[in-house]
C-alpha cells in the first residue's frame, strides 16, 4: 500500500513564498548601502586592516602583470627553439612564468604541425586507394 494517493497533491496550497527573496536583500542593501559605505570607510581609517582591504581591492584593482617584449634567436626546429627559450630563462633574460608560457606555447604548435602532418598524411592515403579502385 502506498503512502500518497494516486492524483492527490502532498502540497495541495502549493510551496509557500520564499521570505527573503534576492530582489528584497537587493533592494534593503541598496536602501542601506550609504550607511554601509560610511561604517566601512570609518572602520578603514581606525585601521581595520579588513575594511582597507575591501576598500581598495574594490577601488583600486591589483595590477595585473604585462610581459615585456623579449628577444630570442629563430631556430628552425621546434625543440631547438625550446632549448633556446629554457636557456634564455635560466639565464634570466625571461622571466619563469613567461618561459613556461612560452614552452607551453611551442608544445601547441608541435601538437598543431603534427595534426596538419596526419592530415595530409591521410589525404595522400585516399587518393592512393581512389586510384586502385
Amino acid at each position: 500500500m502506498s503512502k500518497f494517493e494516486k492524483g492527490t497533491s502532498g502540497n495541495p496550497k502549493g510551496r509557500t513564498p520564499a521570505h527573503l527573496t534576492a530582489a528584497k536583500v537587493r533592494k534593503d542593501l541598496a536602501d542601506d548601502l550609504p550607511d554601509i559605505l560610511a561604517k566601512l570607510i570609518e572602520l578603514a581609517k581606525q585601521g581595520d586592516i579588513q575594511a582597507i582591504k575591501l576598500i581598495l581591492d574594490r577601488v583600486c584593482p591589483p595590477i595585473k602583470p604585462q610581459a615585456l617584449p623579449i628577444s630570442l634567436p629563430v631556430v628552425e626546429s621546434l625543440a631547438g627553439q625550446g632549448n633556446e627559450i629554457i636557456r634564455a630563462t635560466m639565464q634570466g633574460q625571461i622571466p619563469p612564468d613567461i618561459g613556461s608560457q612560452l614552452i607551453t606555447a611551442l608544445s601547441n604548435q608541435g601538437k598543431l604541425i603534427e595534426l596538419q602532418e596526419m592530415q595530409e598524411r591521410l589525404q595522400r592515403i585516399e587518393k592512393q586507394l581512389e586510384l586502385r579502385q
